[in-house]
């Protein structure tokens, strides 16, 4: 499975912040919000990724990253334009895809839990279909809403629905066998102007192919869109880290204990950050792991 980072918009609603630079490389505490996103991808098991961004900020992300191999990755890049909706994506990425199956996760969300990692590698399994995630939330009438089954499947799908069936909402990832592509070729653009998302889950829907995975209490998710969600998104990922012990979507920790990199590479990783805390922490990783 390949994935991919949506980490395009014009970012309007954190001006004047995001005037000259992209929002997914402003920091969520301690790293970029782009950190987030990437390490769900690298957590399903995906090591072939794309990142898609605007024409100004698509030189920050491969500043970043690069060609992602000091993180045992395939990273590649790709330009929208003009933001004309998530499922363009899919067009864009057309010959990244091939004729596999595909995540695309947004740039600006952030997942946290301890069994997501199980979610994630099941959903990654995918072969045939396509599979979103239901999240509780109580307003469900400012998401997109899923109703569904005892048995997963997918019953209806509502955008901001006046009367909810459900207080579960659709966030910002999403699987899918390669019927995507075309799926997104197939679809008009909406009233905005823009490809959404809804319409190629409508399709799966129609085909009865969509699934639905519920996060249960235990998972945190959070769109980092406005200021307040951002600051609140900080606060969090300092909580965890100063509670545990641990980092949240540490990228260089991922890798090494996916086997990814070596402990050498991770040491040498390390090296130019010992002047921080987080490059401490990825010492403690190397020397604690057995």
């Amino acid at each position: 499975m390949k994935g991919i980072i949506l980490a395009g918009g014009s970012g309007t609603r954190l001006y004047p912040l995001t005037i000259a630079i992209s929002k997914q490389i402003i920091p969520v505490y301690d790293k970029p919000m782009i950190y987030y996103p990437m390490s769900v991808l690298m957590l399903a098991g995906i090591q072939e990724i794309l990142i898609i961004s605007t024409p100004r900020d698509i030189k920050g992300f491969k500043e970043l990253f690069g060609d992602g191999s000091h993180l045992g990755l395939q990273i590649s890049y790709a330009i929208q334009d003009e933001p004309r909706g998530l499922a363009e994506a899919f067009i864009i990425g057309e010959e990244f895809i091939g004729g596999e199956p595909v995540s695309l996760i947004l740039g600006d969300n952030i997942f946290y839990g301890q069994s997501f990692g199980k979610f994630l590698k099941e959903a990654a399994e995918i072969q045939t279909g396509g599979t979103i995630f239901g999240y509780f939330v109580k307003n469900p009438e400012a998401y997109g809403v899923i109703e569904s089954d005892e048995n997963g499947k997918v019953l209806s799908i509502e955008e901001k629905p006046l009367n909810p069936k459900s207080n579960y909402a659709v966030p910002g990832l999403y699987f899918y066998d390669n019927q995507v592509v075309e799926i997104a070729k197939g679809i008009k653009p909406s009233a905005r102007g823009e490809l959404e998302i809804t319409e190629i889950n409508n399709e799966y829907l129609r085909r009865g192919m969509l699934n639905v995975k519920l996060l249960g209490r235990g998972m945190a998710w959070m769109d980092t869109g406005t200021h307040d969600a951002m600051l609140e998104a900080s606060n969090f990922v300092e909580a965890i880290q100063k509670r545990q012990g641990l980092y949240v979507a540490c990228l260089e920790e991922i890798a090494f204990k996916k086997k990814y990199i070596s402990k050498e590479q991770l040491l040498t990783l390390a090296k130019p950050l010992l002047k921080t805390d987080y490059g401490k922490y990825l010492v403690q990783v190397a020397d604690d792991f057995i």
